[in-house]
């Protein structure tokens, strides 16, 4: 469930058919100026998204410059990403001193088309309040401005706004598909995050409560920590006096559109935090 950070030596973090998240893969690729490192992933649509430097990428002859205009960290500049196909080839070379590259990817069938989504395409969200502590700001990267050009896979950037706070509340879960007639109650999605945090000796606690009304588990993030959720409820907290980031990759089973499920116990919630439904909105 929680992976504690370490040099996966450009190898995948979550590989194909995870025993956790199935749907998910994930993969951080460090490069260094003139480095091309080259991936497909079969049965696999994925993204790539650079966290920190700029890389060059091609995708089986579509070519993409200059993706990527991060320096310092996460927080500085806005994410780019590029579509990568189901079991293309993609190879990325890095154009900066250095280069810290997100691939994120879920499992899907067919093959559609690459393309690119430059920091003035993407879909920004910002929702909550200091005073419900929930205050985020979420970039989506795949998310509802690509929806008619992507299978089963949402990327995303969600941050914390200020110092402190939950993110994912009220307590969710997206861990089977329901209907209640036409009507789509919840659905299946795995989803996996790589977090964050400044300055980064910060750390923050990952909360999974299986089922409503009985204790669950907690983990310890620090940064660069990775979480694997396959079931339950799973809301997050940042110390106060830090800011928390993480990299969202969800894959649905059925649909790409995401369903959440509120817990019960919690879904009052939903009526005190500014915003939050035209969150829920956009998880398409």
């Amino acid at each position: 469930m929680h992976i504690a950070p370490f040099d996966n030596q450009n190898k995948p973090i979550v590989d194909v058919n995870d025993s956790c998240v199935p749907l998910n893969y994930f993969n951080i690729v460090k490069l260094t100026k003139g480095q091309a490192f080259e991936y497909a992933v079969p049965g696999y649509e994925t993204c790539i998204v650079p966290a920190t430097g700029t890389v060059d990428v091609e995708i089986e002859g579509f070519k993409v410059g200059g993706l990527g205009n991060r320096t310092t960290d996460v927080w500085d500049g806005e994410p780019e990403g590029v579509y990568v196909p189901t079991g293309a080839k993609a190879t990325m070379v890095c154009t900066t001193d250095a280069a810290e590259v997100f691939v994120a990817g879920a499992k899907y069938d067919k093959v559609l088309y690459p393309f690119a989504v430059r920091s003035d395409e993407l879909d920004l969200v910002q929702y909550g309040s200091d005073d419900t502590k929930t205050h985020r700001k979420i970039k989506h990267i795949l998310g509802n401005k690509h929806h008619d050009r992507v299978g089963r896979l949402l990327v995303s950037e969600l941050f914390t706004v200020g110092q402190g706070g939950w993110s994912g509340f009220p307590s969710h879960k997206h861990d089977t598909d329901r209907r209640d007639g036409d009507e789509v109650i919840e659905t299946r999605h795995d989803e996996t995050y790589n977090f964050r945090f400044r300055p980064n000796h910060g750390s923050g606690v990952q909360m999974l409560q299986r089922e409503d009304g009985k204790s669950g588990d907690a983990y310890h993030l620090v940064d660069g920590s990775t979480i694997c959720l396959d079931s339950g409820y799973h809301p997050c907290a940042v110390l106060p006096g830090y800011e928390m980031y993480y990299f969202t990759i969800l894959g649905g089973l059925s649909q790409r559109s995401l369903v959440q499920y509120f817990q019960p116990s919690h879904a009052d919630q939903l009526e005190t935090i500014p915003g939050i439904k035209d969150m829920i909105a956009k998880f398409k």
